[in-house]
């Protein structure tokens, strides 16, 4: 068999279990503004709480095959890790509701009693502290820890995190943080318990921006540059007990987290272990046996699509698996500072020559993924993406070979970068841009270091894979991110992975952010993402789930629908706590 044929029966294999599959929950399949997008019948449990309500206490195990990019909330932008660590260590001011769907997507007070005052014409925002909010040293939380981390998320050496604060608020160009002993002026702390943000233009929706990792409190006594990431202090229900990089992370409670402050997490085991670097289908295997202390697991990244057979099949198994929308585009990003893809053609032509439904199989199938025709997901067009190009799945070669032609490009060499548990889209990749005369060279990087390489402009490949995915229900959080040519920096880069610099899109990025109408800016954002497509940055491939295996000890356990179907850590816990071990 060829190779195509293979991935052609894989795809129908595939299909088949999941078609086959008992029906799942009544809950449409949300994405993160609670819109739902078409009806997939392979969906697992979409919407639905595994296991019952968690017994406090035990020991919950997350299996992994990556540490974690940055635990610092100044530099935490990673979906799975904000979730990991605004539900476990650190609170924000304002934070998303613990349940699954689209309850999920509602906001509800954190660190601060409600969801800010707007003034000003929604250029100021007041927000108010709780009373009783203490560090994993007893000391109190202050509205100054806040303002502290804010500004450290500008440091040059802090890379990473989110950057809300350098985008809205107003004095901040040219602020290179805190370390050198400047302030901003435009966060002010009256008091230990209020924190005002002065904005440089109104910003409707700063109560939803409150909920990032950025507005988590770091106290400048505990400063400790790069250094941080190895061990925030804690304002959460759990404190770090010991943290070896790559291998293992162990939390404890945090005795001094009072629930009577916090509505939303639970905190109903009395560790997390994570263990590490475990390689290939290890963790799924381990996790499908649930046997013993791996009864107790939840796995951190994606189950592998070469376990579906393993499980979609399987009704008890299956009944194990959760795999909600991610509400999120996964883009094949063009390098377009340099030679070939400064060119539109080039770009235009690779639109073509991709064959996204190789892809899609690599990705575990129809199950898992579907094809993407926009840059902007289902859950920020109305439940469904544009069509733009009209391009068939599968590509159309001969259509990509005519344009590279006219571009003077028969024959191109081009590298793509890829995270490790990506390599077989990569290879799917590669044989489709073949079929034009595209020959790709596959580097492999460690998870973990991923996106510091992609977002390093001296490491930067001439094409990379990533997602993006919005941080809540706007288009702002996704086009400007994604393609404002004035977010790239030299190192960090999170977003504008393919280097786009264009000066009508930034123009009209601007023209949007200033409408007052969210209504309207919807719809204007759907109007430039069909203008940018045309000019070809990225190709957008597909659109993908979050398939997670638990083990059958688990309790508790849903995809939440903010962050990208991830497990919400806030809540989960075990049947039985004496089954656990660790």
């Amino acid at each position: 068999m060829t190779k195509r044929t293979q991935l052609a029966l894989a795809t129908s294999l595939v299909a088949a279990l999941a078609l086959g599959a008992s029906g799942c929950s009544g809950t449409a399949n949300k994405g993160k503004d609670g819109a739902a997008p078409a009806a997939n019948p392979a969906a697992a449990n979409d919407g639905k709480i595994l296991g019952g309500t968690p017994v406090k206490g035990g020991t919950l195990t997350v299996l992994s095959n990556q540490d974690f990019a940055h635990l610092d909330p100044a530099r935490n932008w990673v979906m799975p890790t904000m979730d990991f660590g605004t539900r476990l260590l650190y609170r924000t001011l304002v934070t998303f509701k613990a349940e699954p769907g689209k309850a999920g997507s509602e906001l509800v007070p954190d660190l601060a009693t409600d969801l800010g005052t707007p003034s000003n014409g929604g250029k100021t925002w007041t927000f108010t502290l709780k009373e009783g909010v203490k560090y994993e040293d007893g000391t109190p939380v202050k509205a100054q820890d806040v303002k502290y981390n804010v500004e450290r998320s500008f440091a040059p050496d802090l890379t990473g995190g989110p950057d809300y604060a350098a985008r809205y608020l107003a004095g901040a160009e040219g602020y290179k943080g805190p370390l050198q002993g400047q302030h901003l002026d435009s966060v002010k702390t009256p008091d230990d318990r209020t924190i005002i943000f002065e904005l440089k233009r109104p910003v409707a929706e700063f109560a939803a921006t409150a909920t990032l990792p950025t507005f988590a409190p770091v106290p400048q006594s505990q400063e400790k540059g790069t250094q941080y990431d190895a061990r925030p202090f804690s304002s959460g229900p759990y404190k770090i007990e010991t943290y070896d990089r790559d291998k293992k992370l162990v939390l404890v409670r945090n005795e001094h987290w009072d629930p009577k402050t916090d509505t939303v997490r639970k905190a109903y085991p009395d560790r997390f272990v994570v263990m590490m670097g475990l390689k290939g289908g290890q963790v799924d295997d381990r996790i499908i046996a649930g046997e013993g202390a791996d009864a107790s697991t939840v796995e951190y990244q994606d189950m592998r699509p070469e376990s579906a057979p393993k499980v979609l099949p399987k009704p008890d198994v299956k009944a194990r698996l959760l795999a909600e929308s991610q509400g999120c585009t996964e883009m094949l990003h063009l390098n377009n500072s340099r030679a070939p893809f400064n060119d539109p053609k080039v770009r235009e032509a690779m639109q073509y020559a991709v064959d996204k439904e190789a892809v899609i199989t690599a990705g575990g199938g129809p199950a898992l993924n579907e094809v993407a025709t926009a840059y902007l997901p289902p859950a920020l067009s109305g439940g469904k993406q544009a069509d733009t190009l009209k391009i068939p799945a599968s590509g159309d070669p001969a259509k990509a070979k005519e344009l590279l032609k006219a571009a003077g490009k028969e024959k191109l060499k081009v590298s793509l970068a890829v995270s490790t548990g990506d390599k077989n889209k990569a290879e799917a990749l590669q044989q489709g841009l073949a079929r034009a005369g595209v020959e790709v060279v596959i580097d492999t990087v460690d998870p973990g270091a991923y996106y510091d390489v992609v977002g390093d402009l001296s490491t930067t490949p001439d094409m990379s894979l990533t997602g993006w995915c919005p941080d809540y229900p706007s288009g702002s959080t996704w086009i400007p991110f994604v393609f404002d040519g004035r977010t790239i920096k030299d190192k960090g880069n999170q977003g504008n992975n393919a280097q786009f610099r264009d000066e009508a899109t930034m123009k009209r990025i601007d023209e949007i952010n200033a409408m007052a109408d969210a209504k309207q800016a919807n719809q204007a954002w759907a109007d430039l993402d069909a203008e940018i497509m045309k000019k070809s940055p990225s190709v957008p491939i597909l659109l993908e789930r979050k398939p997670l295996l638990v083990g059958p000890n688990i309790a508790g356990a849903y995809g939440h629908p903010v962050w990208t179907g991830t497990i919400d850590y806030g809540t989960v816990g075990l049947k039985d706590p004496s089954k656990s071990q660790g």
